[in-house]
Order: structure tokens, then C-alpha cells, then sequence
């Protein structure tokens, strides 16, 4: 069925991970729904552009070079290679992933630099820098490690803390100290740092208090309510001008002479990265002009979807810079996840204390993971992924709810009617028309959810669906009557039908079980490989009941997990 529809322009920005180790659970609880975003507009003819990157630059990829002994860019070069690789197997849609080491991103970084220095929102001054005499040089923030003046931590990066996530100054840190990443010595003294003058290009956020403060009072409800907590919160303390520039020779360089030693703040710059993307993918495409129709078009929507860490990151500093600017679209939807954490305590890098998702991957389809980060994941609170967890809920709810219904009904239908069944609507009593009538209103529904970034929800209307077909067959026992051709085909076609129906709503959240579903239905649908912009054929809606329904195969969706695979992965921790 074709809906022609009115298409909006819908812009899908995710986060982008540091190119400094392995995607782990932690980060696709947060990154998941980006895709179930994207994926559900292109079903209703939206025009989607998703997009993100490697966030190649920062001094995190430094550290990591320096404890592996090698470059910075063979260190993000390493893992921009895995996380593509990654994304590919977690079925993500992208438009176009790319780096902040491509020179695309560098030019658009720099001409909005310039433009903010300009309108002097962007100036220099000298101020004060933490300078380490036994390394003899200004350190940038990740450089730095000290107590948080906010909550107390010990551990606190020169940026930001990892314990209460609040924006920090380096210069506020209790007992500063140089991080113990770049200088392995066993004296405190030669760890010690000292505050010296030093000249940075600063952004000047105080310019933009009130106006972010206008702009966050009229989102409503279109962010995640920690994002607009902790928003308010940041506004309420008053916005303070942020040094944009580190002493570093890792990252986009300053288009101002004399700056050959320093350059712009990767917090700065890769936020840029959504617009600059942007304007890439236009540019491969032959049409370098059709991104205005994303950043230049009020009426486009754009959604940011990342961790709540990177709160201020996406509600106060790329805001800022877009107003400096000027001319370009700011974010409609913020929805920022809660914390993962693993068998009760943080992921660690560090201590190896994560699963990585390339391993996690070597041993479970990547369908159980989409499928557990959507039902179980941090959406509105912190969550503690346990593997006994896991494999209850894999085994009892997707296979037990979802993927033994759709395995008995086509199982049954292909051995019991190889050559089909036929439908005829004259047939239908109460509850079946109440069956069909709850897959035509399911779309809607479950539309709604994921608009909103309720996708735990969303999928819940699926399962409370499936949950009904399993009431209708445990009732109807079409087994029970083969001899009444008219009740059996009858009954066997609302199911076939509304296990479609179903099969279109879960391509958002699981594209590879949809495409199964799909396939062995004989249905020959845009839907299983659409990714690209130009799709714009609406197939958000239930399709017309057919006169004919034929299982071409009967395979099970989920391969069920056995206990000693949980128990083995719990050993490998």
C-alpha cells in the first residue's frame, strides 16, 4: 500500500565516539536509538539525513597512542576502521559516517570559527594555563587530572567529571596533577603542576545567556528530562566564556597566524561535526548545496541522540556556536540516556572491566542486542546490565513472546497448506475483526513512541500485540480443525496478517528479524535495504489484508541461549 505524504526533513545526529578504544555496551545503550530513528522515518517517506563520525582529535586518543607507543592518527585510524565495521553489524543506517580528520570538517570548523571571531564571539586573551616544569609545556585539560570542585571526586578529567558529569575549569581542580597516562613516575613532585599565563581563543558563551535561556524555556517536552534538568541547572549558575584553543599539536589547527602550536578545543569542534557531515555527504552526492534544506529550513527537525554526559555539549555549547553563526537550525530533540553499568559497577577501560561489542558480536546475533538495549536499556534511568538477565529476558520475552509465535505460525501453515490459504473477509467474527483493527492502530501508536524517544514503549505495543496472537492461536487450536477449511484458513490468515503488520513496526527496532519475516512471506518490500535519503514511499501503515497468504520457509527468528553461554561470558569478565 502507498501513502503519498507530506515529507519533512529529519535530521539524525549521533554522538560521536572517541576514536580511542572499542565500542562496549555501555555506548550502544545510548546510540541504539539513533538508528530506531532514522529507520522509522524513512518508513514514513521522511526525508533522513543520519549522520556522525569518529571523533578522531582530544587528547583521550593521545593517551591511548602514548600508552600503545605510537601516533595519535594510527590510534584513531585503528579503531574509525572498527567502529564502521561495528555499526555495520549492529545493522545501523547511516547516510554518511565519517572522521574529524577528513579535510571537510576542518574547512567548516574553521569557517565558523572565523565567522564567531567576526562578530567577536570568539576573542583572544591571555589567561591563566596549568604548565608542567618536568614536562616543560601548558597541558591540555585531559592532561589534567584532579578533585572535582563540584562533587569531591579524586579522579576528575581536566574537562569534565566522570562522577557528576558537571563542565569543569582545569584551573578549579583540587590538587591538580598531570594525568597519569602521559608521565609514568612514581614522585608526586614531578607531577605537580603550576599556573602560569598563557593565550587561547575563548568562545563567549556569557553572550548567549539570555538567548539559550528563551530557546530551553520553549522545548516543552521535546528533550529527555535529564537533559533539561541539568540544562536548567547550567543556565542557572550562569554561563561563563570557555577557552576554545589547547596547546596541542592533535586537532583541527587555528585559521590565525602565529597559533601554529595550538589548536582548536576538540568540544568545540566536533559538535561542528553534524553540520559538517552534512555538508560532506551533499558534497559526494553531487548536490553541495542540499544540506540548506537540513540547517537552513525552520521547519526541518533535528534529533540529538547521545549519553547524558554529553548534556552540555548538544544544549548549551553547539546551540551557542549555531546563534554565533547565524542562519542555522538548533536541535528540536535532545534525548540523552542514562548511565549502563555492568554486573554492579562502572565500565572500566581501564580494568578491562566492559564487554566490547566486536566480542559481544563474536558469540550473539546482533538482533538480541538491539532488541535488549530498547527493552532494558538506561532510556530514563541507570541500569546494571547482568548476562543472567540477559539471557532470561532473550529466552522468556523476544523468543518466548515474540519469535515462538511467528516460528509455530509459519511452521504450521507450512506443513499443514504448502500451496497457501486463501481469505475471505465474509468470514471474520468479532475478534478476529478486533485483531485486524489492532494492527491498523498499532502503527499510529508505536509512531508516536518513537518520536518522542519512548522506544522501550514503542516496543511494548509489539510485544502486547504478539501477546494477543498468542491468546487467538492458544483459543482457536487451528490445529484442532483442519477439516473446517473456512474457520482454519480464516483464522491462519488474520495471524499471517497481522504477524506483517508486526514485521513493519519491528523494522525500526530489529531490521534483520523484519527482513526474515518479510522473506518468508514471499514480500518484496523497499523497506529491507532502504538507507538512502531519496526514499521517500510511506509504508508506515498497515497494508491491505491480501486474498492469498503462502510461508515460502519456517525458520526460527532467535537461536535460544543456553545457560553455559551466559555462565561462560560471566566467567570472561
Amino acid at each position: 500500500m502507498t501513502n503519498k505524504v507530506e515529507s519533512r526533513n529529519i535530521l539524525v545526529a549521533l554522538a560521536w565516539p572517541y576514536a580511542n578504544g572499542s565500542l562496549h555496551l555501555g555506548h550502544t545503550a545510548s546510540f541504539i536509538g539513533s538508528d530506531v530513528l532514522a529507520r522509522y522515518h524513512r518508513l514514513k517517506g521522511d526525508l533522513v539525513l543520519f549522520v556522525s563520525g569518529s571523533d578522531c582529535y582530544g587528547t583521550p586518543v593521545v593517551l591511548e597512542a602514548m600508552a600503545q607507543n605510537t601516533s595519535p592518527s594510527s590510534i584513531a585510524e585503528k579503531y574509525h576502521a572498527e567502529f564502521c565495521s561495528t555499526f555495520d553489524a549492529l545493522s545501523f543506517s547511516f547516510d554518511w559516517y565519517t572522521k574529524t580528520t577528513v579535510p571537510e570538517h576542518h574547512a567548516v570548523v574553521q569557517h565558523v570559527f572565523s565567522q564567531l571571531r567576526d562578530k567577536k564571539y570568539v576573542y583572544s586573551k591571555v589567561g591563566k594555563a596549568l604548565y608542567s616544569p618536568a614536562l616543560q609545556r601548558f597541558l591540555p585539560d585531559r592532561f589534567v587530572e584532579g578533585g572535582c570542585p563540584h562533587c569531591g571526586f579524586d579522579d576528575a578529567r581536566g574537562d569534565q567529571c566522570d562522577q557528576c558529569g558537571k563542565l569543569i575549569d582545569s584551573l578549579d581542580l583540587h590538587n591538580p596533577r598531570i594525568h597519569k597516562k602521559v608521565f609514568q613516575t612514581d614522585s608526586d613532585a614531578d607531577r605537580s603542576l603550576e599556573v602560569r599565563d598563557s593565550e587561547h581563543f575563548y568562545l563567549s558563551l556569557s553572550a548567549f545567556q539570555h538567548d539559550l535561556e528563551k530557546w530551553v524555556a520553549s522545548v516543552g517536552d521535546s528533550w529527555r528530562p535529564n537533559a533539561f534538568r541539568f540544562t536548567e541547572g547550567f543556565l542557572a549558575q550562569g554561563l561563563q566564556d570557555r577557552a576554545i584553543s589547547r596547546d596541542t599539536d592533535w586537532g583541527v589547527p587555528i585559521p590565525v597566524s602565529g597559533y601554529d602550536d595550538k589548536r582548536l578545543y576538540v568540544w568545540f569542534e566536533a559538535v561542528l561535526g553534524y553540520l559538517s557531515s552534512s555538508q560532506h555527504y551533499m558534497k559526494n552526492r553531487g548536490t553541495p548545496d542540499d544540506w540548506k534544506q537540513w540547517w537552513e529550513n525552520p521547519d526541518a527537525v533535528h534529533y540529538y541522540v547521545h549519553g547524558k554526559d554529553n548534556v552540555p555539549f548538544h544544549s548549551i555549547i553547539l546551540p551557542a556556536t549555531l546563534m554565533g553563526a547565524g542562519g542555522y537550525h538548533l536541535p528540536d530533540m535532545i534525548f540523552s540516556s542514562e548511565y549502563l553499568s555492568l554486573e554492579g559497577e562502572q565500565f572500566s577501560t581501564s580494568r578491562s572491566h566492559a564487554v566490547w561489542v566486536p566480542d559481544f558480536l563474536a558469540h550473539f546475533d546482533s538482533e538480541l542486542l538491539r532488541y535488549f538495549m530498547v527493552m532494558h536499556g538506561p532510556e530514563t534511568s541507570d541500569v546494571d546490565f547482568r548476562w543472567v538477565d540477559f539471557g532470561t529476558l532473550v529466552n522468556g520475552e523476544l523468543i518466548g513472546t515474540f519469535g515462538n509465535l511467528v516460528h509455530r505460525v509459519f511452521t504450521f501453515v507450512r506443513s499443514n497448506f504448502p500451496d497457501g490459504i486463501s481469505f475471505d473477509s465474509n468470514n471474520l467474527d468479532t475478534t478476529s475483526k478486533h485483531l485486524l483493527h489492532v494492527a491498523e492502530n498499532v502503527f499510529q501508536k508505536i509512531g508516536v513512541c518513537i518520536e518522542h524517544g519512548r522506544f522501550r514503549q514503542g516496543f511494548r505495543e509489539i510485544l502486547a500485540v504478539a501477546e494477543q496472537l498468542n491468546r487467538f492461536v492458544h483459543t482457536r487450536e487451528p490445529w484442532k480443525h483442519l477439516d473446517d477449511t473456512v474457520r482454519v484458513h480464516t483464522d491462519l490468515s488474520v495471524l499471517l496478517h497481522v504477524i506483517h503488520a508486526l514485521s513493519l513496526t519491528i523494522q525500526p527496532f530489529l531490521p534483520k528479524t523484519s527482513e526474515k519475516i518479510q522473506v518468508s512471506l514471499g514480500a518484496s518490500s523497499p523497506i529491507l535495504s532502504a538507507s538512502d535519503s531519496s526514499f521517500q514511499r510511506s509504508v508506515w501503515c498497515c497494508p491491505p489484508v491480501p486474498k492469498s497468504f503462502t510461508v515460502a520457509t519456517a525458520e526460527p527468528l532467535f537461536v535460544k541461549i543456553d545457560d553455559s553461554v551466559i555462565a561462560e561470558q560471566e566467567g570472561r569478565l
